[in-house]
């Protein structure tokens, strides 16, 4: 019996699409396995956000190849956006790749396989119009929570992004075919159901083939989504600030299973830097949505994206972001020093903007420090407060199990008599706050 082996770097959408090709594999007999050294088949899923993706993955590909010279019939793909990115290049820099998979082929994987055991190298990059989709053959590898893309790619340009080159233009699902998804998936058990896309909020009906489809939003898909039956938790990401409107603010509102947790990237504190990444919105709009979001949503908890040393960025750049971490007081934030990457528009910018690497260390540091005090603040405000916790597996601390409260902060429970099975809800009264995450203990009362 042949088993595959998958390696996952990166976001969300890549974890889903590692999750649609083990589905495909499992279809045609293969069994997955956690043991490199048994694998038949190899995939490295990579992501090409940071700096020097490409030369990370030929080095893990490369350590495959020892593989492949002590077993002949190993195979190796090669998939996910560095595969995108390289292409033809990647066959050729690395002979023993058999064959290369880009994000906008993932559903091809079945053919590309039955090609690459007739002896053929396979070349599947690019955004066919045709993409197979099949949402019943996905192997969900996570007990708590069921993904499902909405959207794929990115219309936008920001200078410093290369998701639009790797996972191509915006193309949405019908609404048709990602309800039947979600109703699967609660069918299935899952409680929680995860609503992906770059910018998940540009999600619109896509025309109908004889231009009688509905004009319909992503707020239009909250509404229908959130009343499914049996669907606990809903939530989204990532959503694009410019573009959240007043009908999706109301349905965040609406819905008390739509969680109480939003991810809006802000990037930046500074307008100057806002303009040079090309982000379309002003400091001031996004104080202005956060303000109508909470004003909208007892208890929101709001994370954020931050890059720092952007080329060109000042002290006084920077300390705008740190004084709107201040202000905001994010739940969490997730801060990057600034990556330059392949065919963005910010590798063009002169030189003599570059900040110096030592510059932009100290200033991550100081953001990770500046948001570590808040977090234990907002996280000392919900102890002694009960949740519905949706038990995600074992703590990393023994004896303890993990989970998440519906505004996504982590909480720790010792195990009880019998552990609490992932994927269930349990009743969780909090006790000590950290920074990071929560200690709590199991009560008795309704979920």
């Amino acid at each position: 019996m042949e088993r595959f082996y998958i390696e996952t770097w990166g976001c969300q959408m890549n974890e889903l699409d590692s999750q649609r090709m083990a589905g495909q594999l499992m279809q045609q007999g293969l069994v997955p396995t956690r043991e490199l050294q048994q694998a038949d088949l190899i995939l490295l899923n990579s992501c090409s956000v940071r700096e020097k993706a490409a030369q990370k993955s030929y080095s893990r590909l490369g350590e495959y190849r020892l593989l492949k010279r002590q077993r002949a019939n190993l195979r190796i793909g090669f998939c996910g956006c560095v595969a995108q990115q390289e292409g033809e290049e990647a066959l050729r820099r690395n002979p023993d790749i058999d064959f290369v998979v880009g994000t906008g082929r993932v559903g091809e994987i079945e053919s590309v396989l039955r090609r690459s055991r007739r002896g053929e190298r396979v070349l599947a990059v690019g955004f066919p119009e045709e993409r197979p989709y099949d949402f019943e053959a996905i192997s969900r590898d996570s007990a708590h929570k069921g993904m499902v893309t909405i959207i794929e790619g990115c219309n936008k340009r920001c200078t410093f992004c290369v998701v639009p080159n790797t996972r191509g233009p915006e193309r949405c699902r019908p609404m048709a075919q990602i309800m039947s998804e979600i109703e699967h998936l609660v069918e299935y058990g899952f409680l929680e159901v995860e609503l992906l896309g770059q910018t998940v909020n540009h999600w619109c009906e896509p025309p109908a083939p004889l231009g009688s489809g509905q004009d319909l939003d992503f707020a239009d898909l909250l509404n229908a989504a959130a009343v499914v039956p049996g669907l606990k938790r809903l939530r989204f990401v990532t959503s694009y600030p410019r573009d959240f409107t007043d009908a999706m603010i109301a349905a965040v509102a609406r819905h008390d299973n739509i969680s109480p947790y939003l991810h809006l990237p802000v990037q930046s504190g500074s307008n100057r830097v806002l303009r040079r990444m090309g982000r379309g919105y002003t400091v001031e709009d996004y104080r202005r949505l956060v303000g109508r979001l909470r004003a909208a949503r007892e208890g929101l908890a709001l994370s954020t994206d931050l890059i720092v040393g952007f080329p060109g960025e000042t002290d006084e750049d920077f300390q705008a972001t740190l004084d709107l971490v201040e202000e905001v007081r994010f739940a969490s934030v997730f801060a990057f020093k600034y990556s330059p990457r392949p065919n963005t528009a910010a590798i063009r910018l002169p030189s003599a903007d570059e900040v110096p690497r030592e510059v932009a260390d100290e200033r991550l540091q100081r953001v990770f420090a500046a948001q570590s005090v808040i977090q234990r603040e907002l996280n000392e405000e919900l102890v002694g407060r009960k949740f519905d916790l949706l038990v995600t597996g074992w703590s990393r601390r023994p004896g303890y199990q993990a989970g998440r409260t519906d505004c996504h902060r982590i909480v720790h429970f010792p195990v009880g008599d019998e552990p609490v099975r992932a994927g269930t809800l349990t009743r969780i009264r909090t006790l000590e706050a950290y920074d990071h995450s929560l200690l709590g203990e199991m009560i008795a009362g309704r979920c």
